[in-house]
């Protein structure tokens, strides 16, 4: 039986969570190997082998990445239900579990996925962070201009070469750098515990897209919208960077830090 598990977790904790040796073609550190093993000691006739939607940079959070996965069971046993395997997987954060077709892929399947970014605002020092905000959040001295921000964003929307966010490194040759953003969203968020911080201004910064580039397009869209903000990049000179369809357009330094960063969904059709 082929089953979609969707899984939560912490950057800070498991670093970069990367496609497994066969799908990438070279060797890497996989840090979803502990769901793996998890799996292997349900003890299955088969090996397994995890494939994962979305790979995401260390220190990115999800709160719902997915994987599908074989499993078949000795001595001509029933497939395990879904509650059962969410439960005896759940210690390592696997939210929901599906059944799907022998042909279903997790990857290649996905509609959509969606990452958040999220910015404290008006914090003179990361010290000054509520103890439940740290590592999960960009913490920014002063207040953004919003309006320039959204106009900005306004200008990411649709079907462009994303050439210029994006990292380089060796998967570019391989990789069409046009991608489809279907939302850049950015709004007043809150802290996760906002009924003890609730004077704590965040923002948060929403993009969906059926694939991303891998490699940072995400932080460094995050990075040139906070530039918007505090006027250091005008909204033309964004226009310009993007439209230069150059990793080299954009400039040094710029890229949102990691770990205000989560993908919050991978999304399949029904059927």
């Amino acid at each position: 039986a082929r089953y979609l598990v969707f899984f939560q977790y912490t950057g800070t904790r498991y670093g970069a969570v990367k496609v497994p040796p066969h799908q990438l073609g070279r060797r890497g550190v996989q840090d979803h190997l502990e769901l793996q093993d998890a799996i292997k000691r349900l003890k299955p006739l088969n090996p397994v082998s995890l494939t994962v939607s979305s790979r995401t940079d260390t220190g990115v959070h999800a709160l719902s990445n997915s994987a599908h996965f074989d499993l078949l069971r000795k001595n001509d046993k029933p497939p395990f239900s879904e509650d059962i395997l969410v439960e005896a997987l759940n210690f390592h954060l696997v939210t929901r579990a599906r059944r799907v077709p022998d042909d279903f892929h997790a990857r290649f399947r996905a509609q959509a996925r969606t990452y958040v970014y999220r910015i404290a605002l008006g914090i003179r020092h990361y010290s000054l962070l509520p103890i439940t905000e740290h590592d999960l959040c960009w913490s920014l001295r002063n207040e953004l201009d919003v309006g320039a921000m959204r106009e900005a964003a306004a200008l990411l929307v649709g079907v462009h070469d994303f050439s210029s966010f994006r990292a380089v490194n060796s998967d570019m040759l391989f990789k069409s750098p046009v991608k489809t953003l279907d939302v850049a969203r950015i709004e007043p968020g809150g802290s996760f515990t906002q009924a003890h911080f609730h004077e704590l201004p965040f923002l948060e910064l929403t993009f969906t897209s059926r694939s991303f580039l891998y490699k940072q397009q995400v932080r460094r869209m995050t990075g040139a919208l906070v530039a918007v903000g505090q006027g250091k990049l005008s909204v033309p000179q964004l226009k310009e960077i993007l439209e230069a369809r150059d990793s080299l357009a954009y400039p040094q330094g710029l890229a949102a830090p990691a770990q205000g960063l989560f993908l919050t969904r991978v999304d399949y059709r029904e059927t």
